[in-house]
């Protein structure tokens, strides 16, 4: 075994200029982590505009709040109802509205079981993600309720969107669409992880874990197919595109359950799934699921060992390249003084038309990847301090009525639904003549007695959570504190880890609170303690356009370098420290 060799604090603080305070005036870099840049992302604005970055973290619990709150009232509320078909687990359960109004939805229609998890088990992550305990909630274990999505009867034995096949119609993409398929599975690992003694939920997890192990070993590194039969183990081609970034689901999903129980099996499965997005020579970035390819790539790199080479996947997520849904991945654009660079949808349509849930499900997997791989940090802090102001303009109390398809409505959305999308050139009739940007939704083309206020989406505001667990602000408008664990689930144990972004000309003070103990503070780009002792508030300088990823590490910690990782104590704080760039 490689000797544990213990860094000298006097070298690894070499060249740090500590004044009182606990404020760092400057400092030398000490082999800095290189920077990778994503060619879409430097074709952001630097300093995005009009410039506003609204509380997400208050505005996921001001939804929780009102969306599971039976005894709301108003035109369309409340948004959500019990749904006792006892369909997979002989339980009661619940559904939520897809959108404000659909009237496909609701106790009276079809006997109220078609929801989708997209909205139930979304927004119980994201109500997790930002304290809420939704196991125990008002007398209710919404968490547990979840367990209806796991389709027994159908004998898929996954998460599914929905709860039954009969209702497949209707919408929702059940069994034919495959991402609908995967993605329920990603986010309830995820919920998961929050509520490690739920009932039955570790034996739900195996046998997802299960079927997309077997699902991979048939598929054999080939995901050209448009959604696969988890029952017969089949794949299918439809009139749907193909889908080959349903293996960064799998993998993430497979990545998860072996860091959960330990099986070497499923650390076979996760890499197998990788390998296959890894080894495809085009972009099939079909919905959300690319970028779960790139974290569970650079996670790997980090804790097994492997040197996936994984910019391609990054890059396919933001080009809008795709090759078969034509122009999906992330917008750069500025729409009459309006930027939505950093919104996740189609580059093209109608001149680009970005989405409220595609945009808030990037930012889980893009952000805590940074954690695993620094020299992504510039370009994924640049990146969401666009999405994070642009994302403000989806909600109707946030954007000019004039750019609005029903502002006479949003009082009905009560402050906390958003609209589905931002569009440049509205593709209903009625609303073509509004200037860019439009905020608008789909709602009333999945049914044609959907109102208008369907519009106003309700699943994908559900996710905003994701949003509220990442971003925070500092003392810099424009700099931005974002948290590199929150969404990191399955990780193993970790210090407080942060990324921040300065946008701006010129340098910037940044203060920030690193807590009531005395703590060292760790800069993983410049690969250098930028503080042996700090407490409380710290002020620390950031150079033009550059970004810090800062580690709060106890006071005490011995600091050693071990297979050319930085550890404290045995805590791994710089899975990079000995990398060359």
């Amino acid at each position: 075994m490689r000797q544990f060799k213990i860094v000298n604090l006097l070298f690894i603080v070499l060249g740090l200029f500590l004044s009182s305070c606990n404020t760092i005036t400057r400092f030398e870099e000490i082999n800095p982590v290189t920077q990778v840049t994503i060619q879409r992302v430097d074709q952001m604005p630097n300093l995005p505009i009009p410039f506003k970055i609204i509380d997400f973290n208050q505005l996921a619990k001001d939804y929780d709040a009102k969306v599971y709150d039976v005894n709301q009232t108003g035109k369309y509320w409340p948004l959500i109802w019990k749904d006792n078909s006892r369909k997979n687990f002989d339980q009661e359960t619940y559904g939520i509205y897809t959108a404000m109004g659909d009237a496909r939805q609701g106790i009276e229609n079809y006997d109220g079981i078609f929801h989708e998890s997209l909205t139930s088990i979304g927004s119980v992550l994201g109500a997790s993600l930002v304290g809420i305990n939704k196991s125990e909630q008002n007398g209710e274990d919404y968490v547990g309720k979840l367990k209806n999505y796991f389709n027994s009867e159908t004998h898929w034995n996954i998460i599914m969107n929905n709860t039954c096949p009969e209702v497949a119609q209707l919408g929702g993409g059940y069994a034919r669409d495959w991402w609908y398929d995967v993605y329920p599975n990603v986010m309830f690992y995820a919920v998961a992880d929050f509520y490690p003694e739920e009932q039955d939920y570790e034996t739900i997890l195996r046998s997802v874990a299960n079927q997309f192990y077997l699902a991979d070993s048939t598929l054999n590194g080939n995901y050209a197919y448009s959604f696969f039969d988890y029952s017969s183990m089949q794949p299918t081609k439809n009139w749907i595109c193909t889908q080959q970034d349903a293996a960064a689901g799998h993998a993430f999903v497979l990545y998860s359950a072996y860091q959960k129980f330990k099986d070497p099996k499923y650390l076979k499965g996760a890499k197998s799934a990788l390998e296959a997005i890894l080894n495809q020579k085009e972009n099939y970035f079909y919905e959300i699921l690319m970028p779960f390819g790139a974290y569970v790539a650079a996670r790997m790199n980090a804790e097994q060992g492997t040197n996936y080479d994984f910019n391609n996947l990054l890059a396919w997520t933001f080009d809008g390249n795709s090759v078969c849904r034509k122009g999906w991945g992330v917008l750069v654009d500025n729409w009459n003084g309006y930027d939505v660079s950093g919104l996740v949808g189609s580059t093209v349509h109608n001149g680009g038309f970005g989405f409220l849930m595609n945009t808030y499900d990037a930012m889980w997997p893009l952000v805590p990847m940074v954690r695993y791989d620094q020299r992504y940090a510039k370009t994924i802090g640049k990146w969401m301090l666009n999405a994070a102001n642009a994302s403000r303009l989806f909600y109707p109390y946030e954007i000019p009525d004039e750019h609005q398809t029903i502002p006479e409505e949003k009082e009905f959305t009560k402050g906390v639904i958003a609209y589905e999308g931002l569009i440049k050139k509205a593709h209903y009739k009625q609303y073509e003549n509004i200037e860019a940007p439009v905020a608008i939704g789909d709602g009333m083309l999945w049914n044609e007695k959907n109102p208008k206020a369907s519009q106003f989406s309700v699943y994908g505001s559900g996710h905003v959570g994701i949003a509220g667990s990442i971003i925070s602000r500092t003392n810099i408008e424009n700099i931005l504190q974002l948290d590199l664990l929150a969404t990191d689930f399955y990780k193993a144990e970790a210090f407080p880890t942060y990324l921040y972004y300065n946008p701006n000309p010129e340098a910037k003070e940044v203060t920030i609170n690193v807590g009531a103990k005395e703590v060292m503070v760790y800069d993983a780009v410049q690969r250098a303690f930028i503080s042996t002792s700090a407490i409380e508030n710290l002020t620390f300088r950031m150079e033009k356009e550059n970004a810090a990823v800062l580690v709060f590490v106890p006071k005490n910690a011995k600091i050693v370098i071990k297979d050319g990782k930085l550890y404290a104590d045995d805590v791994v704080i710089d899975y990079r420290y000995n990398e060359s760039n």
